[in-house]
Protein backbone atom coordinates (compact mmCIF):
# COMPACT_ATOMS: atom_id res chain seq x y z
CA UNK A 1 0.00 0.00 0.00
CA UNK A 2 1.38 3.53 -1.01
CA UNK A 3 0.67 6.69 1.06
CA UNK A 4 1.19 9.47 -0.69
CA UNK A 5 -0.55 12.44 0.77
CA UNK A 6 1.47 13.59 4.53
CA UNK A 7 -0.32 16.84 5.55
CA UNK A 8 -3.01 14.85 7.81
CA UNK A 9 -3.16 16.71 11.06
CA UNK A 10 -3.83 14.62 14.02
CA UNK A 11 -2.40 11.15 12.90
CA UNK A 12 0.87 9.56 11.65
CA UNK A 13 1.45 9.76 8.17
CA UNK A 14 3.83 7.45 6.73
CA UNK A 15 5.49 7.51 2.95
CA UNK A 16 5.96 4.41 0.84
CA UNK A 17 4.83 1.15 1.29
CA UNK A 18 4.05 -0.16 4.47
CA UNK A 19 5.04 -3.49 6.10
CA UNK A 20 2.49 -6.28 5.52
CA UNK A 21 0.41 -7.12 8.84
CA UNK A 22 0.72 -10.82 9.81
CA UNK A 23 -2.64 -12.99 8.77
CA UNK A 24 -5.28 -12.54 11.92
CA UNK A 25 -5.11 -15.32 14.37
CA UNK A 26 -7.91 -17.82 13.38
CA UNK A 27 -10.43 -18.28 16.34
CA UNK A 28 -12.30 -21.30 14.70
CA UNK A 29 -11.90 -24.86 14.96
CA UNK A 30 -10.37 -27.58 16.93
CA UNK A 31 -6.69 -26.02 17.38
CA UNK A 32 -7.90 -22.43 18.22
CA UNK A 33 -10.00 -24.01 21.06
CA UNK A 34 -7.29 -25.90 22.40
CA UNK A 35 -4.87 -22.52 22.62
CA UNK A 36 -7.27 -20.59 23.95
CA UNK A 37 -8.56 -23.43 26.61
CA UNK A 38 -6.05 -26.16 26.86
CA UNK A 39 -2.63 -24.07 26.40
CA UNK A 40 -3.12 -20.86 27.50
CA UNK A 41 -0.47 -20.59 30.03
CA UNK A 42 2.74 -22.75 31.07
CA UNK A 43 0.56 -23.74 34.35
CA UNK A 44 -2.14 -24.72 32.43
CA UNK A 45 -0.40 -26.47 30.04
CA UNK A 46 1.63 -28.83 32.30
CA UNK A 47 -2.11 -29.47 34.02
CA UNK A 48 -3.61 -30.19 30.55
CA UNK A 49 -0.53 -32.66 29.55
CA UNK A 50 -0.73 -34.34 33.28
CA UNK A 51 -4.37 -35.32 32.51
CA UNK A 52 -3.98 -36.33 29.08
CA UNK A 53 -1.07 -38.48 31.11
CA UNK A 54 -3.34 -39.80 33.27
CA UNK A 55 -6.44 -40.23 31.30
CA UNK A 56 -3.98 -42.74 28.56
CA UNK A 57 -3.00 -44.17 31.81
CA UNK A 58 -6.12 -45.33 33.13
CA UNK A 59 -9.01 -45.72 30.26
CA UNK A 60 -7.38 -48.60 28.43
CA UNK A 61 -7.30 -50.57 31.39
CA UNK A 62 -10.97 -49.53 32.17
CA UNK A 63 -12.14 -49.95 28.59
CA UNK A 64 -10.50 -53.30 28.54
CA UNK A 65 -11.59 -54.46 31.85
CA UNK A 66 -15.00 -53.74 31.47
CA UNK A 67 -15.67 -54.43 27.12
CA UNK A 68 -12.63 -55.12 25.19
CA UNK A 69 -11.51 -57.98 27.53
CA UNK A 70 -14.52 -59.19 29.14
CA UNK A 71 -17.43 -61.88 28.85
CA UNK A 72 -20.66 -60.96 27.57
CA UNK A 73 -21.87 -64.52 26.99
CA UNK A 74 -21.11 -68.17 28.34
CA UNK A 75 -22.68 -68.02 31.86
CA UNK A 76 -19.95 -68.27 34.88
CA UNK A 77 -17.84 -70.99 33.71
CA UNK A 78 -16.96 -68.29 30.84
CA UNK A 79 -16.41 -65.92 33.73
CA UNK A 80 -13.98 -68.83 35.36
CA UNK A 81 -11.87 -69.10 32.28
CA UNK A 82 -11.11 -65.77 31.62
CA UNK A 83 -11.03 -64.00 34.96
CA UNK A 84 -9.41 -60.76 34.07
CA UNK A 85 -12.51 -59.45 32.47
CA UNK A 86 -15.89 -57.93 33.87
CA UNK A 87 -18.42 -60.92 34.15
CA UNK A 88 -21.57 -59.47 32.41
CA UNK A 89 -23.51 -62.68 32.38
CA UNK A 90 -23.87 -62.06 36.23
CA UNK A 91 -25.83 -58.91 35.51
CA UNK A 92 -27.83 -60.62 32.62
CA UNK A 93 -28.88 -63.39 34.98
CA UNK A 94 -29.86 -61.61 37.82
CA UNK A 95 -31.08 -58.41 36.01
CA UNK A 96 -34.54 -59.07 37.48
CA UNK A 97 -34.15 -59.45 40.96
CA UNK A 98 -31.71 -56.05 40.19
CA UNK A 99 -34.89 -54.42 39.15
CA UNK A 100 -37.63 -56.28 41.17
CA UNK A 101 -35.82 -57.43 44.06
CA UNK A 102 -37.76 -60.01 46.32
CA UNK A 103 -41.33 -58.97 44.53
CA UNK A 104 -43.75 -61.88 43.56
CA UNK A 105 -42.77 -62.88 40.16
CA UNK A 106 -46.47 -62.73 39.44
CA UNK A 107 -47.26 -59.65 40.48
CA UNK A 108 -44.47 -57.82 38.65
CA UNK A 109 -46.51 -56.80 36.18
CA UNK A 110 -47.55 -53.68 38.44
CA UNK A 111 -44.24 -52.18 38.45
CA UNK A 112 -43.79 -52.46 34.89
CA UNK A 113 -46.58 -50.27 34.54
CA UNK A 114 -46.03 -48.09 37.22
CA UNK A 115 -42.34 -47.85 35.39
CA UNK A 116 -43.87 -47.28 31.76
CA UNK A 117 -46.21 -44.47 33.16
CA UNK A 118 -43.12 -42.81 35.03
CA UNK A 119 -40.87 -42.76 32.12
CA UNK A 120 -43.73 -41.49 30.04
CA UNK A 121 -44.94 -38.76 33.02
CA UNK A 122 -41.12 -37.89 33.34
CA UNK A 123 -41.03 -37.25 29.15
CA UNK A 124 -43.88 -35.15 29.08
CA UNK A 125 -43.47 -32.95 31.82
CA UNK A 126 -39.62 -32.61 29.98
CA UNK A 127 -40.69 -32.31 26.10
CA UNK A 128 -41.35 -28.51 26.20
CA UNK A 129 -44.02 -28.55 23.28
CA UNK A 130 -46.03 -31.25 25.01
CA UNK A 131 -49.76 -30.26 25.36
CA UNK A 132 -51.12 -29.83 29.03
CA UNK A 133 -48.00 -30.34 30.67
CA UNK A 134 -49.24 -28.83 33.82
CA UNK A 135 -51.88 -30.99 34.10
CA UNK A 136 -49.08 -34.13 33.68
CA UNK A 137 -46.94 -32.05 36.50
CA UNK A 138 -49.78 -32.23 39.23
CA UNK A 139 -50.52 -36.27 38.04
CA UNK A 140 -47.09 -37.18 38.55
CA UNK A 141 -46.59 -35.22 41.51
CA UNK A 142 -49.78 -35.42 44.04
CA UNK A 143 -51.99 -38.38 42.00
CA UNK A 144 -49.10 -41.10 40.66
CA UNK A 145 -47.30 -41.67 44.14
CA UNK A 146 -50.53 -42.45 45.50
CA UNK A 147 -51.28 -44.82 42.48
CA UNK A 148 -47.88 -46.25 42.84
CA UNK A 149 -48.35 -47.20 46.48
CA UNK A 150 -52.15 -48.83 46.21
CA UNK A 151 -50.48 -50.96 43.17
CA UNK A 152 -47.23 -51.74 44.76
CA UNK A 153 -48.77 -52.85 48.34
CA UNK A 154 -51.85 -54.08 47.15
CA UNK A 155 -55.73 -53.56 48.11
CA UNK A 156 -58.20 -56.42 47.87
CA UNK A 157 -60.85 -54.48 47.04
CA UNK A 158 -59.21 -53.81 43.54
CA UNK A 159 -57.88 -57.43 43.26
CA UNK A 160 -54.72 -57.03 43.93
CA UNK A 161 -53.04 -59.26 46.57
CA UNK A 162 -51.19 -57.45 49.03
CA UNK A 163 -47.09 -57.74 48.75
CA UNK A 164 -45.51 -56.51 51.85
CA UNK A 165 -42.96 -53.79 51.47
CA UNK A 166 -40.36 -56.27 53.01
CA UNK A 167 -40.62 -58.21 49.60
CA UNK A 168 -39.95 -55.09 47.83
CA UNK A 169 -36.39 -54.18 47.12
CA UNK A 170 -33.59 -53.84 44.21
CA UNK A 171 -34.23 -50.85 41.61
CA UNK A 172 -37.86 -50.32 42.49
CA UNK A 173 -36.95 -49.86 46.08
CA UNK A 174 -34.02 -47.52 45.17
CA UNK A 175 -36.91 -45.20 43.09
CA UNK A 176 -39.71 -45.75 45.89
CA UNK A 177 -37.29 -44.09 48.55
CA UNK A 178 -35.73 -41.63 45.85
CA UNK A 179 -38.65 -40.57 44.54
CA UNK A 180 -40.72 -40.19 47.71
CA UNK A 181 -38.15 -38.08 49.74
CA UNK A 182 -37.56 -35.87 46.29
CA UNK A 183 -41.38 -35.12 46.08
CA UNK A 184 -41.40 -34.39 50.06
CA UNK A 185 -38.35 -32.65 50.76
CA UNK A 186 -38.58 -29.73 48.27
CA UNK A 187 -41.83 -27.75 49.42
CA UNK A 188 -41.49 -29.13 53.13
CA UNK A 189 -38.15 -27.50 53.18
CA UNK A 190 -39.61 -24.15 51.24
CA UNK A 191 -42.01 -24.21 54.25
CA UNK A 192 -39.14 -24.97 56.35
CA UNK A 193 -36.81 -21.37 54.95
CA UNK A 194 -39.72 -19.29 55.15
CA UNK A 195 -40.58 -19.79 58.14
CA UNK A 196 -36.55 -19.22 59.29
CA UNK A 197 -36.43 -15.70 58.04
CA UNK A 198 -40.05 -15.71 59.39
CA UNK A 199 -40.11 -11.98 61.89
CA UNK A 200 -42.75 -13.98 64.41
CA UNK A 201 -40.23 -15.29 66.68
CA UNK A 202 -41.43 -18.88 67.26
CA UNK A 203 -42.00 -19.93 63.92
CA UNK A 204 -38.38 -18.58 63.00
CA UNK A 205 -37.19 -20.44 66.31
CA UNK A 206 -39.28 -23.72 65.70
CA UNK A 207 -38.11 -23.98 62.12
CA UNK A 208 -34.25 -23.03 63.22
CA UNK A 209 -34.48 -26.00 65.68
CA UNK A 210 -36.12 -28.53 63.28
CA UNK A 211 -33.51 -27.30 60.44
CA UNK A 212 -30.30 -27.92 62.89
CA UNK A 213 -31.71 -30.65 64.83
CA UNK A 214 -31.59 -32.89 61.30
CA UNK A 215 -29.07 -31.21 59.97
CA UNK A 216 -26.47 -32.12 63.12
CA UNK A 217 -27.03 -35.95 63.10
CA UNK A 218 -26.09 -38.01 60.45
CA UNK A 219 -28.56 -40.34 57.64
CA UNK A 220 -27.00 -43.21 59.24
CA UNK A 221 -28.03 -42.35 63.03
CA UNK A 222 -31.82 -41.07 61.39
CA UNK A 223 -32.07 -44.40 59.79
CA UNK A 224 -31.49 -46.64 63.08
CA UNK A 225 -33.85 -44.05 65.16
CA UNK A 226 -37.04 -44.76 62.66
CA UNK A 227 -36.23 -48.42 62.69
CA UNK A 228 -35.05 -48.90 66.59
CA UNK A 229 -36.22 -45.93 68.49
CA UNK A 230 -39.33 -44.78 66.93
CA UNK A 231 -41.29 -47.82 67.58
CA UNK A 232 -40.51 -47.79 70.85
CA UNK A 233 -42.90 -44.44 71.65
CA UNK A 234 -45.85 -45.84 69.98
CA UNK A 235 -48.53 -47.53 71.92
CA UNK A 236 -48.58 -50.96 72.71
CA UNK A 237 -50.27 -52.95 69.73
CA UNK A 238 -49.63 -50.35 67.43
CA UNK A 239 -47.03 -51.11 64.27
CA UNK A 240 -45.62 -48.73 61.56
CA UNK A 241 -44.61 -50.10 58.01
CA UNK A 242 -40.44 -50.18 58.50
CA UNK A 243 -40.12 -48.62 54.88
CA UNK A 244 -42.55 -45.81 55.37
CA UNK A 245 -40.20 -44.70 58.47
CA UNK A 246 -37.39 -45.38 56.42
CA UNK A 247 -39.16 -42.78 53.99
CA UNK A 248 -40.54 -39.97 56.36
CA UNK A 249 -37.13 -40.51 57.90
CA UNK A 250 -35.01 -39.51 54.82
CA UNK A 251 -37.37 -36.92 53.25
CA UNK A 252 -37.39 -34.82 56.54
CA UNK A 253 -33.74 -35.30 56.90
CA UNK A 254 -33.16 -33.61 53.33
CA UNK A 255 -35.67 -31.19 53.67
CA UNK A 256 -33.21 -29.36 56.30
CA UNK A 257 -31.08 -29.44 53.37
CA UNK A 258 -33.16 -27.80 51.22
CA UNK A 259 -34.66 -25.26 53.36
CA UNK A 260 -31.22 -23.83 53.59
CA UNK A 261 -30.72 -23.98 49.83
CA UNK A 262 -34.21 -22.48 49.11
CA UNK A 263 -32.98 -19.59 52.16
CA UNK A 264 -29.96 -18.79 50.19
CA UNK A 265 -31.87 -17.80 46.96
CA UNK A 266 -34.66 -15.98 49.33
CA UNK A 267 -31.12 -13.78 50.77
CA UNK A 268 -30.16 -13.27 47.31
CA UNK A 269 -33.02 -11.63 46.31
CA UNK A 270 -32.81 -7.62 46.25
CA UNK A 271 -34.84 -5.92 49.43
CA UNK A 272 -35.83 -3.61 46.41
CA UNK A 273 -38.42 -6.45 45.22
CA UNK A 274 -40.29 -7.14 48.41
CA UNK A 275 -40.30 -3.42 48.32
CA UNK A 276 -41.81 -3.36 45.09
CA UNK A 277 -44.33 -5.90 45.86
CA UNK A 278 -45.54 -4.36 49.07
CA UNK A 279 -46.44 -1.00 47.31
CA UNK A 280 -47.98 -3.39 44.59
CA UNK A 281 -50.31 -4.06 47.77
CA UNK A 282 -49.58 -7.88 47.33
CA UNK A 283 -50.67 -9.60 50.80
CA UNK A 284 -47.48 -11.92 52.29
CA UNK A 285 -49.17 -15.10 50.10
CA UNK A 286 -49.34 -13.64 46.79
CA UNK A 287 -45.87 -11.75 47.43
CA UNK A 288 -44.29 -15.18 47.97
CA UNK A 289 -46.11 -17.37 45.14
CA UNK A 290 -45.75 -14.31 42.49
CA UNK A 291 -42.86 -12.08 43.02
CA UNK A 292 -40.01 -13.94 45.49
CA UNK A 293 -40.13 -17.52 45.29
CA UNK A 294 -40.16 -17.76 41.42
CA UNK A 295 -36.85 -16.09 41.39
CA UNK A 296 -35.08 -17.81 44.51
CA UNK A 297 -35.76 -20.65 43.28
CA UNK A 298 -34.60 -20.10 40.18
CA UNK A 299 -31.34 -18.55 41.44
CA UNK A 300 -30.83 -22.12 43.76
CA UNK A 301 -31.10 -24.78 40.94
CA UNK A 302 -28.21 -26.02 41.02
CA UNK A 303 -28.08 -26.39 44.98
CA UNK A 304 -31.80 -28.07 44.55
CA UNK A 305 -30.74 -30.55 42.15
CA UNK A 306 -27.60 -31.44 44.05
CA UNK A 307 -29.81 -32.23 46.93
CA UNK A 308 -31.87 -34.45 44.98
CA UNK A 309 -28.49 -36.28 43.68
CA UNK A 310 -27.32 -36.60 47.32
CA UNK A 311 -30.47 -37.95 48.59
CA UNK A 312 -30.59 -40.78 45.72
CA UNK A 313 -27.29 -41.82 45.98
CA UNK A 314 -28.14 -42.03 50.00
CA UNK A 315 -30.64 -44.19 49.53
CA UNK A 316 -27.89 -47.19 49.55
CA UNK A 317 -27.40 -46.78 53.10
CA UNK A 318 -31.26 -48.37 53.71
CA UNK A 319 -29.04 -51.53 53.32
CA UNK A 320 -27.92 -50.85 57.27
CA UNK A 321 -31.74 -51.40 58.29
CA UNK A 322 -32.23 -54.51 56.35
CA UNK A 323 -33.80 -52.74 53.74
CA UNK A 324 -32.92 -54.17 49.90
CA UNK A 325 -32.42 -51.25 47.37
CA UNK A 326 -30.31 -51.81 44.68
CA UNK A 327 -26.72 -52.17 46.13
CA UNK A 328 -28.32 -54.49 48.46
CA UNK A 329 -29.45 -56.33 46.28
CA UNK A 330 -26.43 -56.37 44.15
CA UNK A 331 -24.12 -57.48 47.02
CA UNK A 332 -26.41 -60.38 48.59
CA UNK A 333 -26.30 -61.55 44.98
CA UNK A 334 -22.45 -61.70 45.27
CA UNK A 335 -22.61 -64.40 48.00
CA UNK A 336 -24.02 -66.97 46.27
CA UNK A 337 -21.99 -69.68 46.09
CA UNK A 338 -22.90 -70.49 42.37
CA UNK A 339 -20.96 -67.28 41.19
CA UNK A 340 -17.58 -67.69 43.27
CA UNK A 341 -15.59 -65.93 40.48
CA UNK A 342 -12.96 -63.39 41.29
CA UNK A 343 -14.43 -61.03 38.95
CA UNK A 344 -18.12 -61.17 39.97
CA UNK A 345 -17.86 -58.80 43.10
CA UNK A 346 -16.12 -56.17 40.88
CA UNK A 347 -18.64 -56.35 38.23
CA UNK A 348 -21.79 -56.03 40.65
CA UNK A 349 -20.16 -52.81 42.11
CA UNK A 350 -19.81 -51.45 38.35
CA UNK A 351 -22.61 -52.40 37.31
CA UNK A 352 -24.28 -49.82 40.30
CA UNK A 353 -21.92 -47.58 39.88
CA UNK A 354 -22.98 -47.56 36.39
CA UNK A 355 -27.10 -47.10 36.80
CA UNK A 356 -26.27 -44.43 39.55
CA UNK A 357 -24.08 -42.46 37.24
CA UNK A 358 -26.54 -42.80 34.16
CA UNK A 359 -29.64 -41.32 37.06
CA UNK A 360 -27.51 -38.63 38.20
CA UNK A 361 -25.93 -37.56 35.34
CA UNK A 362 -29.58 -37.14 33.79
CA UNK A 363 -30.67 -35.09 36.63
CA UNK A 364 -27.38 -32.82 36.21
CA UNK A 365 -28.18 -32.45 32.54
CA UNK A 366 -31.49 -31.42 32.90
CA UNK A 367 -30.70 -28.81 35.70
CA UNK A 368 -28.01 -27.44 33.52
CA UNK A 369 -30.89 -27.37 30.55
CA UNK A 370 -33.35 -25.72 33.05
CA UNK A 371 -30.43 -23.28 33.76
CA UNK A 372 -29.83 -21.97 30.17
CA UNK A 373 -33.32 -21.85 29.68
CA UNK A 374 -34.69 -19.38 32.57
CA UNK A 375 -30.98 -17.67 32.13
CA UNK A 376 -31.90 -14.04 32.42
CA UNK A 377 -28.81 -12.94 34.03
CA UNK A 378 -27.80 -14.64 36.85
CA UNK A 379 -25.96 -17.41 35.66
CA UNK A 380 -21.92 -16.74 35.89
Amino acid sequence: MTINDNTTSGGVVHSGDLPDKPAPISTDGLIPWMRDNLFNGVFNSLLTLTALALVLYVVPGVLGWTIFNANWTGGVDACIANPDGACWPFVSSRWEQFLYGFYEKSERWRINILLGVLAVGVAWMVWENAPGRRLAAVFMLFVYPIIAFVMLYGNKTLGLPIVETSQWGGFTLTLVIALSGIVASLPLGVLLALGRRSKMPIISLLSTIFIEFWRGIPLVAVLFMATIMFPLFLPAGVTFDQLLRAVIGVALFSSAYMAEVVRGGLQAISKGQYEGAMALGLPFGKMMRLIILPQALKIVIPGIVNTFIGLFKDTTLVLIIALFDLLGVVQASIADPNWSVRSVPYTGYAFVAIVFWICCYSMARYSRYIEDKLNTGHKR
